[in-house]
């Protein structure tokens, strides 16, 4: 086994990366692509777990302001994830892997119901295992699922990743002058009001002493080369 920074992760994947080029859906070559790389992982001995979004099918908040209630809205997001989550386990057994779906909510028989012990030994197992359904609750985020498996399964990092290759003093793709953060504390993000994640999320891992590390999961290798312990990205600790 090569040395490795970070044995067991929770990497945090948006429905619209999925997308790729596409406007909406899932992008068979950015699925490919992106199941490669977690399998590459995987097979190196990482312990890895997935929280995705649903964005790319449908996302609950927007779905508000087109006459869906909210809590309703939610419930679509939900099983958006899980469309999403079902894709990714499709393709990395297509490409060798062993993976499994845990969702929030009872959904067989299309996937396992999540508990902490069902999870932890499917990683230890080598299973990419893959959380959907979001909490299983209304008003929360993908990014709370993200915050609250990772700190449930004790992992090492949350990775987030972004189209961006990590935090900026503002949005790089409308400011051309912001300047890139190697590392900060939960403190310094809070203070400089730096968007990372949503509060609810980066309160849990404040408080629980899970490190964030945000990246850009579009360029290929970058995340192999993050799990070695290369300096990319930045790091929230």
């Amino acid at each position: 086994m090569k040395q490795l920074a970070y044995k067991r992760i929770l990497l945090k994947l948006s429905g619209e990366a999925l997308a790729g080029k596409d406007k909406y859906g899932i992008n068979a070559d950015t699925l490919e692509s992106f199941c490669q790389e977690i399998l590459n992982l995987s097979n190196d001995g990482v312990e890895v777990g997935i929280v995705v979004g649903g964005g790319n099918i449908f996302r609950g908040i927007s779905g508000t302001k087109k006459g869906v209630e909210r809590t309703k809205g939610d419930s679509m997001g939900m099983l958006a994830t899980t469309i999403n989550a079902i894709a990714i386990q499709s393709m990395i057994e297509q490409l060798g892997g062993k993976a499994k779906v845990l969702t929030s909510t009872l959904m067989e028989p299309y996937a396992e119901r999540f508990s902490v012990n069902r999870a932890v030994s499917a990683l230890k197992d080598g299973y990419v295992v893959i959380y959907s359904g979001g909490t299983g609750n209304p008003f929360f985020t993908t990014d709370s699922a993200s915050a609250l498996r990772a700190i449930e399964t004790k992992c090492d990092i949350l990775l987030k990743g972004t189209r961006v290759d990590g935090i900026y003093t503002a949005d790089p793709e409308k400011d051309p002058t912001a300047t890139k953060y190697d590392e900060l504390t939960f403190d310094e993000t809070i203070q400089k009001k730096l968007k990372v994640m949503d509060l609810t999320a980066f309160a849990l891992c404040s408080e629980n002493g899970m490190p964030i590390m945000v990246f850009d999961m579009t360029k290929p290798g970058t995340l192999a080369r993050i799990i070695k312990g290369e300096k990319l990205g930045t790091l929230v600790k």
